[in-house]
């Protein structure tokens, strides 16, 4: 387990609740924070006290309660200190290495990116190093380090499993941790982007919540009770045996009709290819469908009909509050946007409560910040589960 941010672990559970609450909602008064987890004022106080001390917490100079609804004297708010500490966050991909600055509240204050020439794990982790320096110069109270990889992790250090690098058994975590001197948390990085939207993005104060991303592969992650759901099989890409056609296309990275085969930009292109011979870029395929392109059509609209499927399936069997579609892939939506909302409404119930779903094109400068949050989660508040 990476060394704790200096001064802050390790919290009691009473003291991580708190730290939660007023990290995800503040500022709130004591009041409040008292009615939302059932405290008494005098627990309140003795849980709060090593909090402020330890500067995590900070007494804000406004009253953040109503003063139609204020009752005895005023009571300062309490809120996290956001800039106290930063944290990096990177996203490995199989050719860029993507990276940002968060504070304690996940606001992006700087961000970069670097080719990544070899999937060597001893050059990545130097990469990674010369980022972390650059990023040191400019914030030197860093605490902490995140990484988001496409593929399996093992005990957030390890990652047993990555198609996109080529990795096996990699102790990423140690050999970063080795040449920055600083705590490393390793994540799948669909898992650390949950994460980042049921904290702080779509998902907040959600008690059931999915996302679902697409892009070189498929992503999936549940939130239940406000906290993610996490299994054995995370990174080890259940699209490709996600049947959403049985009669769909078969690709080489997927089951025939699955939602690997049917909705990832690879194989959206190697669709296109394998009937035209045109090596086209995702962007200039969905424009071809937009201009009424034949080829192009059929490719996308087969992708918006397992998209409806799948957002369908999902609904009918999680019952989410709230579906968010993100990656890299969402701008079929932009396109297909009408036959995607067309079938998910035929494979619902008739009276079934509506899907709310959100798009967010997410680059991967946000899937950085979501192992930056797996960071901030463990290394200061000390969440050792997902």
């Amino acid at each position: 387990m990476p060394a704790p941010a200096d001064g802050w672990l390790p919290l009691s559970p009473g003291e991580r609740a708190v730290a939660i609450e007023v990290l995800v909602h503040g500022p709130l008064s004591r009041s409040e924070i008292a009615r939302r987890l059932n405290l008494s004022a005098g627990s309140l106080t003795r849980l709060t006290k090593p909090l402020i001390e330890s500067g995590l917490l900070i007494e804000s100079a406004e009253d953040s309660v109503p003063l139609e609804t204020r009752q005895g004297r005023p009571s300062q708010p309490l809120d996290i200190v956001a800039e106290s500490r930063f944290f990096a966050g990177f996203k490995i991909t199989g050719d860029r290495v993507y990276g940002v600055v968060t504070t304690l509240r996940s606001e992006i204050v700087a961000r970069c990116d670097r080719p990544l020439a070899t999937h060597d794990p001893d050059r990545a982790a130097d990469l990674l190093r010369e980022i972390t320096d650059e990023f040191a110069r400019d914030f030197p109270g860093l605490a902490g380090i995140g990484i988001g990889v496409g593929g399996s992790v093992e005990k957030r250090a390890v990652v047993g499993e990555s198609a996109f690098l080529g990795w096996s058994d990699v102790p990423l975590a140690r050999l970063v941790e080795e040449r920055t001197s600083l705590p490393v948390v390793v994540e799948n990085d669909a898992a650390a982007l949950v994460e980042a939207e049921s904290w702080f993005g779509a998902g907040r104060g959600l008690d059931r919540f999915v996302v679902l991303t697409i892009g070189a592969g498929i992503g999936y992650g549940l939130v239940l009770g406000g906290k993610r759901v996490a299994g054995a099989e995370d990174g080890w890409g259940v699209g490709r045996h996600w049947l959403v056609n049985p009669q769909g296309p078969l690709t080489p990275d997927g089951d025939r009709g699955s939602a690997v085969s049917l909705l990832t930009i690879p194989s959206i292109r190697y669709q296109l290819r394998a009937a035209t011979g045109r090596d086209l870029t995702y962007e200039e395929i969905l424009a071809g469908a937009a201009a009424g392109e034949p080829m192009a059509s059929r490719v996308v609209d087969e992708a918006a009909r397992a998209l409806g499927t799948l957002i369908a399936q999902i609904a009918n069997f999680a019952m989410p509050q709230k579906i968010l579609l993100a990656g890299e892939g969402v701008g079929l939506v932009d396109v297909a946007g009408p036959r995607v909302e067309e079938t998910v409404l035929a494979g619902r119930h008739p009276r079934a409560d509506p899907v709310e779903l959100e798009t967010k094109v997410s680059d991967f400068h946000d899937w950085a910040r979501g192992a930056a949050v797996l960071a901030i989660q463990v290394l200061v508040l000390g969440l050792t589960e997902a």
